[in-house]
């Protein structure tokens, strides 16, 4: 049965890991082609930096990725908190299901919806509603606040309430207990929501299509428009070096985690002999 289950373990990393493998693999042929291998070269990475319209679409999916997710982080933080501090089960329970909604939506039908929803206030005689970049900016702040807000909410949940009872019978105001005690006891989910509203972002397509406009591309809309004659080469190294970055950023955050377990297990293990 150990053996059965990692055959299909293999298989199933196999499947998931073969195209990553394949595309870094082939962003080093000099021939261009999947083909042949011609074998190393860095030729592509040199293109990929003399590509200027890949550059700067590249530039703005980090612009737009790094702003929606920050804003949305900010503000899915505090709805959780409101969240938590709602008393009756109810009312919570219905606010709760309503943000999961945005998530069960397939993706076309928040981008059609947010398109509508623009178009129509550009038919306010007062309001300027042009789309491009403010209103790619609004749709990711949208899409990434109700990841940010199922993220943050299960920390508050875990959250040992004495503390927060006990900073306020010690003369912290509300505001300095939830800076002070709370937003540190929350910080994973903070960080965890901030990095899955950052990924989200860069990886959208479907919804930016429906709300971007000609002088803002992201890199997504911008490789999405070369598959009408032939994807770049330069892409296959854009991906790749992507796929670095990701994974020095995984091996940085694993190396923080085991540092941090290791300092709490160091400072438990003195609190038991002393």
């Amino acid at each position: 049965m150990k053996t059965l289950s990692r055959i299909y373990m293999f298989i199933v990393f196999g499947l998931l890991y073969a195209p990553i493998v394949v595309l870094v693999l082939f962003s080093f042929n000099r021939a261009g082609t999947f083909n042949t291998y011609s074998g190393f070269s860095l030729y592509w990475y040199r293109e990929l930096f003399r590509d200027q319209t890949a550059l700067d679409a590249l530039k703005n999916s980090l612009i737009l990725a790094t702003l929606s997710s920050v804003t949305a982080t900010l503000i899915g933080t505090l709805a959780a908190y409101g969240i938590h501090r709602i008393r009756s089960k109810a009312v919570k329970t219905v606010i709760n299901s309503v943000t999961n909604i945005p998530m069960m939506n397939p993706d076309i039908v928040t981008g059609v919806s947010m398109m509508l929803l623009f178009a129509a206030a550009a038919a306010i005689p007062f309001l300027k509603v042009e789309m491009g970049f403010w209103t790619m900016l609004i749709a990711h702040i949208t899409f990434n606040l109700p990841y940010v807000i199922l993220s943050v909410l299960p920390k508050f949940k875990q959250m040992d309430k004495h503390l927060t009872e006990a900073a306020l019978d010690l003369g912290c105001t509300p505001a300095q207990t939830f800076l002070k005690v709370e937003l540190p006891s929350i910080m994973p989910g903070v960080i965890s929501g901030l990095m899955l509203g950052f990924t989200l972002s860069l990886d959208d397509f479907v919804i930016s299509h429906f709300v971007s406009s000609s002088d803002f591309k992201t890199l997504p809309l911008y490789v999405y428009n070369q598959t009408a004659h032939e994807v770049k080469f330069s892409m296959y190294a854009l991906c790749a070096l992507m796929v670095f970055a990701i994974l020095l950023l995984m091996i940085l955050v694993n190396f923080a985690g085991a540092d941090r377990t290791e300092k709490k297990k160091k400072k438990k293990t003195a609190a038991a002999v002393r």
